[in-house]
């Protein structure tokens, strides 16, 4: 064959394959990348962004390893587009590490290449390294674009970074941004995530035009902030305007009125859900469940719960914990049971619940087996949970009981002092309640001590911070010594930092967020070389960050996905919808 008609044929294949890419059919792309092989003819740097592409949207991590050492033979790897591709399926493909590499291998890199990267840290729950992604960006003279700044500032908003976010919309206004209805989106979102609502209003009243999700980022930050009339008034004008709300726009208007007790209201967003066909929703069957509940209406609660086809644990927590507050103990453990019956795991919430529903009828038996449940299960160590556990054994007469769950518990708050003096007043049990008392009091000083601490590190007295942890008595106290961290990483003192890392990594060196604290303190100093060696120690430990969890909801059932995980058994026709 001459190499006229070769290069012709894959010209040819190429227009194919994007098609496919195009279209969402990317086990097709890939089944035509395996067919041009077979045929003999080798592909050019547009087939491998191609079949990249497509290997992103499978979240084929091994298949898009496979052609990236095909890449590298071919010798494409240094061409901006296809780095720029295998940069997004690592990243897409939850494998950041090989992303990062790939980055800092290529050449030369584009705006493009710097979004994808920013991005896929935001994706992967690593907003601070995003931001610092972005400094490092514009230091290499790389000019951001509206991309960019969705995902500098959704970052901002993963980490509640005010005032970065702040620095970010100044540049936004000086390079003609702040007009994109995406960029404008993204700045309420981060504002009204950071409760800042007076800015998240400026920038949404100056938009140029608004879409659902702006809309409905208002109204969930208003609740968020405990404006749940606010949230409603926006509802309505956001009707007047004739803009069609979603599903998530519902929740929010039905979670506003259970925060202000609007029934009415309710019953009102109630019938538009069912206009709207949202009401088989399992997410607004939820918010629906929760705000009849809340707002004393049990039997509406119910007729909803009733007829959802289906339900998640956040649903049957909703009717429990409304029949607790409705005074109806004994309906909250019939529910309980139905809810085990039914396989549906509960949770912290659920167990605290349940915990209250059993100390209103002096239910201590039901209580001692919901504590084996709550042990089996893992949630033992919640402070919520014990909080319960102490509070329903000391109502229900068991202060030995109650005394050893808080004996056991790894923390007290204020809830759980109360809990164990209320039951030793309860039982007429002075001298306890004299021996809590100084514990009490040694507990916050350790409290006070760490305010303190806090307060000098940020006032950039780090000095006299470090001298007064290491001043108070007994072990040492690592959440102190972790702020001193925080305030080592805000003042750029890189040596007191490492100092301050050495204490309390020697003591938990099993904790991801001390060697994160530690790599920001040399990112923020530039120190990228001592930032990569704090990570290398981190995964040489084995100590991992949370992975990342999201859910989605198909037909009316839930599927849960983690960060990197490709076990889901629709995984491949998940991947291509998307």
């Amino acid at each position: 064959m001459a190499p006229g008609t070769v290069q012709l044929n894959i010209l040819g294949w190429n227009k194919k394959l994007r098609k496919y890419v195009k279209d969402g059919q990317a086990q097709k792309a890939m089944q035509l990348f395996q067919q041009i092989q077979q045929e003999g003819m080798s592909p050019d740097t547009f087939t491998f962004v191609q079949v990249i592409n497509a290997c992103a949207g499978l979240g084929a991590l091994e298949e898009g390893r496979h052609v990236h050492e095909q890449i590298i033979q071919s010798g494409c790897e240094s061409d901006v587009f296809v780095g720029n591709s295998l940069v997004d399926m690592y990243a897409k493909c939850g494998s950041i590490e090989d992303s990062w590499k790939m980055f800092k291998k290529m050449p030369s890199r584009d705006v493009v290449t710097w979004n994808t990267m920013i991005l896929g840290r935001v994706k992967c729950g690593q907003g601070q390294k995003a931001l610092e992604l972005f400094q490092q960006m514009q230091q290499e003279g790389v000019q951001p674009n509206s991309v960019t700044f969705v995902g500098v500032l959704n970052a901002c908003a993963s980490v509640l970074a005010l005032e970065d976010g702040r620095c970010a919309h100044k540049q936004i206004i000086e390079s003609g941004w702040d007009s994109d209805i995406f960029v404008g989106s993204s700045l309420v979102d981060i504002y009204a995530k950071c409760g800042s609502m007076e800015d998240a209003w400026n920038v949404f009243k100056n938009m140029p035009s608004r879409h659902v999700v702006t809309w409905t980022t208002m109204i969930l930050g208003h609740v968020k902030c405990g404006q749940g009339q606010k949230a409603l008034e926006l509802f309505r004008q956001m009707q007047r305007e004739n803009v069609r709300p979603n599903s998530v726009t519902f929740v929010g208007v039905l979670n506003a009125c259970a925060s202000i007790v609007a029934l009415e209201e309710g019953r009102c967003a109630h019938e538009q859900i069912i206009e709207c066909g949202w009401d088989s929703d399992v997410f607004v069957g939820s918010s629906l469940v929760d705000m009849y509940a809340k707002c004393g209406s049990m039997e509406d609660a119910q007729r909803v719960f009733n007829k959802m086809p289906s339900h998640d644990v956040v649903t049957w927590n909703s009717m429990i914990l409304g029949h607790v507050k409705c005074g109806q103990g004994q309906k909250a453990l019939e529910l309980f049971q139905q809810m085990n019956k039914e396989g549906v795991q509960p949770d912290s919430v659920t167990f605290v619940g349940v915990l209250n529903a059993c100390a209103s009828i002096v239910a201590l038996e039901e209580g001692r087996c919901v504590h084996q449940q709550i042990i089996e299960s893992g949630w033992d160590s919640n402070v919520f949970v014990g909080n319960s556990l102490v509070d329903m054994y000391a109502k229900c007469g068991s202060m030995e009981d109650a005394q050893t769950v808080f004996n056991k518990m790894p923390s007290h708050d204020v809830i759980s002092w109360n809990a164990i003096l209320g039951g030793c007043a309860m039982h007429g049990h002075g001298n306890e309640a004299l021996k809590l008392f100084e514990q009490i009091l040694h507990d916050f000083t350790k409290i006070g001590t760490l305010q303190l601490v806090d307060l000098l590190g940020r006032a950039g007295k780090l000095h006299e911070a470090e001298n007064m942890i290491k001043a108070m008595p007994g072990k040492p106290y690592v959440p102190a010594w972790r702020a001193l961290l925080a305030a080592c990483k805000i003042h750029g003192n890189v040596e007191m930092g490492e100092r301050v890392a050495k204490q309390f990594l020697e003591l938990e060196p099993e904790n991801a967020v001390d060697y994160v604290l530690l790599s920001n303190i040399y990112a923020a100093a530039g120190n990228r070389h001592l930032c990569e060696n704090v990570e290398l120690q981190r995964h040489e430990r084995g100590v991992e960050n949370q992975t990342g969890r999201t859910w989605i909801e198909v037909k009316n059932e839930v599927h849960s996905f983690i960060a990197g995980n490709q076990a889901h058994p629709q995984m491949i026709e998940i991947h291509t919808e998307l």
